[in-house]
C-alpha cells in the first residue's frame, strides 16, 4: 500500500501544468509569492468547469498561477477579476495571461488592499470567489464573500489546513487559528454545504445554499 507521502504526490502530479502555467509558476517562485499547487489549481479548474463560472473572483493573484488554472475552466468568455495589492505581481500576472494566449477582455486586474475594493464589488455579482490573500484578514474576506456570492455560487479557501497544522488542536499560532476558524464556520453554517479537499495546503469548498 501506497504511503501518504507517495499518495500526495500522485495527487498533485495528476493533472499536468502546461507551458503557460509552468513559465507562471518560475515567474512566481523567482517573485517569492507562494503559487497554488497543481492538485489545488486542478480542483480549483474544477470547481469553475462544473459551476459554468462566468464570474470569479480572487483575492490574492500573485503571479497569476492560479488565475490561469481558473480561467481554463470557465466559461469561454467569463471573466476573472483578481484583486492584489502587490503592483509588481500584478504586472507578472498580466503578461503571464497574455503569454497563454488570453484576451485581455478576460481578466480584470485590481492593485489595492482587498479589504478597502471588496465594499465596492456587487452584490450576488459572482459565481465563485477564491480566497488567497491575507490569511489573518481572511474573516473579513468571507463576510464580503457571503454578500456578493449568487446563491449557488462557491466559495474556495486555499491554504485550508495551513501546513498541516489545523488539524493538530495544539497548534494555537495566530495563522492556525484563523485557518481553523473559518473551515469550521464553512462546516457549521447553515448558508453553505461544505467540503474540506487534502490538495496542496488544503482548500476548503462551500456552495451557498
Amino acid at each position: 500500500m501506497a504511503d501518504k507521502a507517495q499518495t500526495w504526490v500522485y495527487t498533485e502530479d495528476y493533472v499536468a501544468e502546461s507551458d503557460a502555467l509552468t513559465a507562471a509558476r518560475a515567474v512566481a517562485t523567482e517573485m517569492g509569492a507562494t503559487a497554488v499547487s497543481p492538485g489545488t489549481g486542478a480542483a480549483l479548474r474544477m470547481l469553475a468547469a462544473v459551476s459554468g463560472a462566468r464570474a470569479v473572483l480572487e483575492i490574492g493573484t500573485g503571479a497569476g498561477v492560479s488565475g490561469l488554472w481558473i480561467l481554463d475552466g470557465m466559461v469561454p468568455d467569463g471573466v476573472l477579476t483578481t484583486i492584489d495589492s502587490e503592483s509588481e505581481l500584478l504586472g507578472h500576472a498580466r503578461r503571464n495571461f497574455a503569454a497563454a494566449g488570453l484576451s485581455s477582455h478576460r481578466t480584470r486586474l485590481i492593485a489595492g488592499r482587498a479589504l478597502d475594493v471588496l465594499p465596492r464589488m456587487a452584490a450576488r455579482g459572482y459565481d465563485m470567489v477564491v480566497l488567497d490573500g491575507d490569511l489573518e484578514e481572511t474573516p473579513q474576506y468571507l463576510d464580503h464573500a457571503v454578500r456578493i456570492l449568487r446563491p449557488g455560487g462557491t466559495i474556495a479557501f486555499v491554504h485550508a489546513l495551513w501546513r498541516d497544522q489545523v488539524a493538530d488542536p495544539a497548534r494555537r499560532d495566530a495563522h492556525t487559528v484563523v485557518a481553523r476558524e473559518v473551515v469550521n464556520y464553512l462546516r457549521d453554517s447553515d448558508e453553505f454545504v461544505p467540503a474540506l479537499l487534502p490538495v496542496g495546503d488544503g482548500l476548503a469548498v462551500a456552495v451557498k445554499r
